[in-house]
């Protein structure tokens, strides 16, 4: 067993035998053998609570490569402070070491060459060992496992069942509690279907009924775990009836609604609640100032924004972990509990390497039962990449320069627009794209592209709009999510100024001039939260394109101008 400095210089060590490794003995082979399941297992144990997080997996069955962000950036009282670090500032911060297993799985710095030797991370079989493993050693007693949300939506197979998929291999996960955010986009019939079957809470304090603003979910669960009592309160993503269409939910009402919080928080209090923990779809920024807000929370638990912290953030009192997202990685904080307080702790973020945990039988069987019958389609090759295909980022990624590339060639518009979605795994160059890859990009249930003219001035307040939800000061008026991206256009952007200021310099690229508030433009875009948008559905359009290029060639993207204060 190792300690965390000693696992990080084990890692640098592996790292530099891959450079020097001996004939016939290939780099992704030399980290597997530097690198165990016991190393990815090893924690600082302590006190009778284990609490394991799991969130947005987006309904990745299978290991994956996600690359991680090379601009995410913060705003006012919240620039420069995690998550908004990245790269090497994000390796110094956290006293990483570079090339190592670690800086991989956190970081984009040498992202093709580290993926090639350690391999893909996730797979629900994986997480699977990991949290038996985890189980086995601390006692069922003690271990609370608890999904964050963005679950069952994001993939192939996801879209075809309706969401089943996921359900059901989750099932197996054991859950002892989830919130959601995309659930939502299948409908009230299907989510109440699902949560009425589900055999463990889906719990939103946040969401209420329109009519008579009662709770439509479970606000709060109670367990007891290792002695101690244990309350989970769960939240729903705030804005899910603007971030999704508003029509698949018409009968609900969100919100962060801090005062409900707070009294939800003070009922399990007098409850009898040694640790209360919020599990929450939020989002980092919106946890992090309700963690200064909101009185007796001990832990939250934070999705949504995707961001993975080395280990847990102590804010007031309050510990914040963030667990990233795709299956990458399983957050782990233990607590040690006197008196009806938190007296120690200790946290973890367990990157999910996927050559080396083991794959659960049990999970891998299910994995199969869902996908088996649609393998033919979903390994459909539709070309191949050039360089790599990655989408997040906060302006853009080359996966949706793509996907801007075929809405203006197969719409024949002059700008393309496509939302600023932080779900979608990577592909390393050379690599095929399957019809897999394409759906793990754009598996929405209102995927309609349509094609509309829009006035210079209509442009700049959607951008504008778009850029304030993002990058407002307050985190409480921002939604997550990344800047929606542009095809045919560019322009300079200044996050640190105010809505209305912080756009400027559109050019319509194909001719260089500036795009004029009065004139209208060609616009074809998808995942309208308007209901009935038509044209053809996202996925179709980008095989046609795809197959219509074979080889796929898409340059970083230099149309947006960052202007910094």
């Amino acid at each position: 067993m190792f300690s965390r400095r000693e696992f990080l210089q084990f890692g640098a060590v592996a790292a530099s035998t891959l450079v020097t490794a001996q004939a016939g003995l290939s780099s992704r082979s030399m980290a597997q053998q530097r690198l165990t399941q016991d190393d990815l297992l090893n924690f600082d144990s302590k006190g009778q609570v284990t609490l394991l997080h799991f969130t947005d997996v987006h309904a990745q069955l299978k290991p994956v490569y996600f690359r991680p962000p090379s601009t995410n950036l913060g705003v006012g009282d919240y620039a420069g402070l995690p998550p908004h670090l990245v790269g090497d500032e994000f390796l110094r911060h956290f006293d990483l070491t570079p090339k190592t297993p670690l800086a991989y799985a956190h970081t984009m710095v040498d992202y093709v060459d580290l993926a090639r030797s350690f391999g893909k991370l996730g797979g629900l079989d994986r997480v699977s060992t990991l949290v038996k493993a985890i189980r086995a050693e601390r006692g069922e007693g003690k271990v609370l496992f608890l999904d964050g949300g963005d679950t069952w939506q994001g993939s192939y197979t996801s879209l075809k069942t309706n969401g089943a998929d996921m359900v059901e291999c989750m099932k197996l996960l054991k859950p002892d509690a989830m919130v959601g955010h995309w659930e939502f986009t299948f409908g009230e019939e299907r989510v109440q279907e699902i949560v009425d079957a589900l055999g463990f809470p889906f719990l939103a304090s946040n969401v209420v009924d329109n009519e008579w603003e009662e709770p439509v979910f479970e606000s709060t669960a109670s367990f007891e775990k290792g002695g101690v009592n244990v309350a989970v309160i769960g939240q729903a993503m705030p804005y899910t009836p603007i971030a999704n269409p508003r029509w698949k939910i018409p009968n609900w009402s969100f919100g962060i609604r801090p005062d409900l919080l707070q009294k939800n928080v003070d009922a399990a209090r007098a409850k009898g609640a040694e640790v209360v923990v919020l599990l929450s779809h939020n989002g980092f920024d919106v946890d992090r100032k309700l963690a200064g807000l909101i009185s007796g929370i001990d832990v939250i638990l934070t999705g949504h924004t995707h961001d993975a912290v080395p280990q847990a953030i102590n804010i007031d009192g309050t510990l914040l972990l963030s667990s990233g997202s795709h299956g990458k990685y399983l957050g782990r904080v233990d607590l040690e509990i006197k008196g009806g307080k938190v007296v120690d702790y200790s946290s973890n973020l367990i990157p999910v390497f996927s050559d080396v945990v083991e794959s659960d039988a049990e999970m891998a069987a299910k994995v199969v039962e869902f996908r088996g019958p649609h393998e033919t389609e979903l390994n459909r090759v539709l070309g191949k990449t050039e360089g790599l295909l990655y989408r997040r980022g906060n302006f853009n990624g080359t996966w949706d320069d793509l996907i801007c590339e075929g809405l203006i060639e197969q719409r024949d518009a002059e700008i393309s627009l496509s939302p600023g979605f932080r779900w979608g795994a990577t592909l390393l160059p050379g690599q095929d794209i399957t019809v897999d890859d394409l759906y793990n990009q754009t598996a929405i249930n209102y995927p309609n592209v349509y094609r509309v003219e829009f006035t210079g001035a209509q442009l700049k307040e959607i951008l504008e709009d778009v850029c304030d939800n993002l990058f407002n000061k307050d985190p409480f008026l921002q939604q997550g999510g990344d800047m929606v991206r542009v095809g045919g256009m560019g322009y300079s952007c200044a996050p640190d100024q105010e809505i209305g200021s912080r756009i400027s310099d559109m050019t319509l690229l194909r001719s260089g001039e500036p795009i004029e508030a009065s004139k209208s433009y060609v616009v074809a875009g998808w995942a309208s939260v308007n209901e009935g948008t038509e044209g053809p559905p996202i996925y179709d359009l980008m095989k046609k394109h795809i197959i219509s290029k074979g080889s796929i060639n898409i340059p970083e993207s230099q149309n947006v101008k960052l202007l910094r204060t």
